[in-house]
């Protein structure tokens, strides 16, 4: 596999753990260890969401294009 795809994966991931942390904590709750949990959801999740993009664009530069050909013969 390509480093792109595994990055991807790996961000895909994380941002399914930062929603599942997120969405699993009510709104309003005054317990700081459930408002931690909350607040990791949310940077693990946005965190997530930059690593997907950077192992997109990593797959994206990293395709082997096939050169370019030019005869220049008439």
């Amino acid at each position: 596999m390509k480093v792109g795809i595994i990055v991807a994966i790996i961000g895909i991931v994380m941002f399914a753990v930062g929603i599942v942390l997120f969405y699993s904590i009510e709104l309003g709750q005054t317990d700081s260890v459930l408002r931690i949990i909350k607040n990791t959801g949310t940077f693990v999740g946005l965190s997530g969401m930059g690593v997907t993009l950077a192992g997109v664009l990593l797959y994206l530069i990293s395709k082997n294009e096939p050169p370019i050909k030019e005869s220049f013969d008439a």
